[in-house]
């Protein structure tokens, strides 16, 4: 058997998508989502709101979402490790199509996961509880 095929078979298998923190919904340099007429009119069905109303509260220059200073799609959720899209159903064709029946190139290509992972890991981080022991006072009343 080829060791190729084996090596990757996470990385061809989209449902890795399902526990993946959402490494494409990050903005790379170069890189846009294109959203069609009929993205924008889905998310607006979504929201209940006019195609127009998506347009001004949502996109930058004519078909992209604007994102976060992080680069970060503004419909991803934070502090969620996982099924991070707040606007799943409603999400661009180009979003349900990827990985375009390849491989995910996060899982292939280290380059693009250390440029992505520290992005990931600033969003996900919870600053720690400050936690008190309990007062021996509260528990005799």
């Amino acid at each position: 058997m080829e060791k190729t095929s084996q090596s990757y078979i996470l990385a061809r298998n989209k449902s890795f998508c399902n526990f993946c923190p959402g490494y494409c919904c990050y903005r790379l340099p170069g890189a846009s989502l294109l959203l069609t007429a009929e993205d924008i009119n889905r998310i607006a069905r979504h929201f209940a709101i006019s195609d127009g109303e998506v347009r001004s509260q949502y996109l930058e220059n004519k078909n992209t979402f604007r994102t976060r200073e992080d680069g970060s799609c503004l419909f991803l959720a934070p502090g969620k490790m996982c099924k991070r899209c707040s606007i799943h159903e409603a999400r661009p064709r180009q979003c349900r199509e990827f990985p375009y029946d390849g491989p995910c190139p996060y899982l292939e290509n280290s380059g693009l996961l250390e440029m992505i992972q520290p992005r990931v890991e600033r969003a996900l981080s919870i600053p720690p509880q400050v936690t008190t022991a309990p007062d021996p006072s509260d528990h005799n009343r």
